[in-house]
């Protein structure tokens, strides 16, 4: 079964579960998980940030930074599409207790004069503004330029803001944008990016920032829960991820390309190959619109042995390319492509 639904499918490599099994592990709430230890250092190198905390998911991540920086009944400006708006259950509200006040920025990049436009300081009928959220990767699939995050980075800085920055696919980005992802996270004071989504391990991602902010947040993360004991067996595979599975990403990238490309020779299908970037291909077929089509479409690639999300209620799927994807799923999926839009078009019957 090729799987395109998400780069979070992706199944751990044997090197990987070789090294879950043989991990020397302890009590990570205590402090003495030696794999734990290894991998938050590791993750904060590359980050260039002075610490990092393992969490059990990106959301858990960007919501303990929430709950870190954030006082109760403050608010947080972010990108109306951002994951933590979007993808995370209104969590902010309920954990961090804080008000979202969203930009539109569909490409990632939020204006700073917009953001400038909605900084509050507390009033009586006001609550302040507490911290800017920004994303890179975009979880729409965009690179955001270093020119945007400057920008943002200009404003914050002289308005006394930190920046927290939803990098779950910080190493996407980096690639390609062709720099290192401490350069992106250099932009931010504290930075979530994710294990677990293109990178093979089957769970965790990590908060990283400065040591101060670190050590509340592990604080926080014990009262969310999120103290995992032996988890080392984990942070094994997080590990190789971080010093093995990297270098797969421009592989994913070339091969979300091709298939962008290969997608927008098909008649009826609207995509620019131009805007896939990292290993996220977005493209729209109108008629998908109809739920009964988006249905049949859905079941076809099943029966084909190709798994794939429904589109939206516009009719826009999005696939998603990642390590067990190689060229031969590639072109099974362009395949399966030609044989489910094409025959679909003629008869409009799925």
């Amino acid at each position: 079964m090729i799987d395109i639904r998400s780069d979070t499918v992706t199944q751990p490599t044997e090197s990987m579960r070789e090294a879950m099994a043989a991990a020397v592990v302890g009590d990570d709430v205590y402090g003495d998980d030696p794999t734990v230890q290894e991998l938050e250092d590791l993750g904060a190198e590359l980050l260039g940030k002075a610490a990092a905390v393992f969490v059990p998911s990106g959301t858990f991540g960007n919501q303990l930074a929430l709950f870190t920086w954030c006082p109760r009944g403050s608010e947080v400006i972010l990108g109306e599409e951002s994951h933590i708006l979007q993808h995370e259950a209104g969590a902010a509200a309920i954990i961090a207790g804080v008000q979202t006040r969203p930009i539109t920025a569909p490409d990632g990049a939020l204006p700073p004069e917009w953001i400038r436009e909605r900084l509050r300081k507390r009033a009586l009928q006001e609550p302040a503004t507490s911290l800017i959220c920004l994303e890179n990767a975009h979880s729409l699939g965009r690179a955001v330029p270093l020119a945007a995050m400057d920008a943002v980075r200009d404003l914050a800085d002289a308005g006394g803001l930190p920046i927290h920055l939803d990098g779950a696919r910080i190493f996407n980005a980096g690639v390609a944008l062709g720099i290192e992802a401490k350069t992106i996270a250099e932009r931010a004071d504290s930075v979530m990016f994710c294990l677990s989504k293109g990178l093979c391990a089957p769970v965790g991602s990590l908060l990283a920032g400065p040591a101060d902010f670190v050590a509340e947040a592990r604080m926080k993360r014990k009262i969310l829960g999120g103290g995992m004991r032996q988890v080392g067996v984990l942070a094994a595979a997080g590990i190789i991820a971080l010093r093995e599975q990297r270098k797969y990403l421009a592989e994913d990238h070339a091969r979300a390309k091709r298939l962008a490309q290969g997608l927008a020779a098909i008649p009826g299908l609207c995509i620019n190959p131009q805007e896939t970037e990292t290993n996220m291909v977005f493209f729209t077929y109108p008629q998908a619109a109809d739920p009964a089509v988006a249905a049949g479409i859905t079941a076809r690639f099943a029966q084909q042995d190709i798994r794939i999300n429904p589109p939206s209620a516009k009719g826009v799927f999005r696939w998603l390319t990642h390590y067990w994807v190689g060229d031969r799923e590639l072109e099974a999926i362009l395949e399966a492509s030609r044989r489910v839009f094409i025959g679909n078009g003629r008869d409009h019957a799925v």
